[in-house]
């Protein structure tokens, strides 16, 4: 039936949720989408290497109970998927551009010959919904040149849902469909979204504190367990404000491009740029951060 969501299988993995083309899902209309410019050879050096990793993830997903893992923090699990997923994005980009350096989740910095450009990444952001069989978990892959984010890229390989984003070229959603933030700007219509520090994380009081604020104000909170797949809803218009604190560099590069890219503002909770330096980060349209950043930060 026009306009209907219908489910699509993928190989012989789940059935996926596939919105028709056309249909504008945020005011009912039928409109014609733009046509998305040609990706560069950056976004598919970077898009071919998140779908090579994916492509293991998505294997040990279905075989998640029988994955060998190990602690390496409280609730912080690492799997033999997320290394796995690692080795092969380190593999994929250093092989593409090989002077370039990285910063990753498990291996942490390995220097490059190019000083100017570093690879920012996180081979499986969602590491413990992905070992409780919850499908909401993402690769993510930033770029950095000269010390600025100028690409990212964060594939949710279970809805097959791939954002892309080049500093001045837009951001998309499977290298088709543009993505614009929300433009509501009244707090008490907002759906937002934050991260919820768990056993072994500090912040819990001060968590609960801006929880307890927030959650009179809007007309609801989400988590998703990715901060990735925060950023890059947020950057779909899915939600309208996005805030967390305590989170890393490859949990948020590539989201804070396409966020950007999409319209948005991405700043810390002071309303500086100094995201990836202090750990906390707060995104969606201009009106939308600032209302909410003061609920939150004061």
């Amino acid at each position: 039936m026009a306009g209907q969501t219908a489910l699509t299988p993928l190989g012989n993995g789940p059935a996926l949720l596939s919105r028709p083309r056309s249909c504008n899902s945020r005011n009912g209309t039928t409109q014609q989408q733009p046509a998305a410019m040609p990706a560069s050879a950056l976004i598919n050096v970077m898009t071919q290497a998140a779908r090579k990793a994916a492509r293991s993830l998505v294997r040990d997903f279905g075989e998640v109970e029988q994955l060998q893992v190990s602690i390496k923090g409280p609730a912080n699990f690492v799997s033999a998927a997320d290394h796995k997923a690692e080795e092969i994005l380190f593999r994929e980009l250093n092989k593409a551009r090989p002077q370039y350096g990285f910063l990753m989740e498990e291996g942490g910095e390995v220097e490059g010959a190019d000083k100017s450009h570093r690879w920012i990444i996180d081979p499986l952001d969602g590491t413990t919904n992905f070992l409780h069989g919850i499908p909401l978990f993402t690769i993510s892959i930033g770029l950095e040149r000269d010390g600025q984010l100028v690409a990212g890229v964060i594939y949710n390989p279970i809805a097959d849902e791939l954002f892309t984003a080049e500093k001045g070229k837009g951001a998309f959603l499977n290298e088709k469909r543009r993505l614009r933030v929300a433009a509501r700007k009244t707090v008490g219509d907002a759906v937002i979204a934050t991260g919820i520090p768990h056993r072994g994380r500090p912040g819990h009081p001060g968590f609960l504190k801006e929880m307890t604020t927030a959650m009179r104000e809007v007309a609801g909170i989400r988590r998703t367990g990715s901060a990735a797949l925060d950023l890059a809803w947020t950057a779909a218009g899915r939600f309208d404000c996005y805030w967390e604190r305590n989170i890393k560099p490859w949990d948020m590069a590539a989201g804070i491009v396409i966020v950007r890219e999409a319209g948005g503002l991405v700043t810390d909770l002071q309303g500086s740029d100094k995201m990836m330096d202090k750990g906390d980060v707060i995104a969606g349209n201009g009106h939308m951060v600032k209302a909410i950043r003061t609920l939150v930060a004061g």
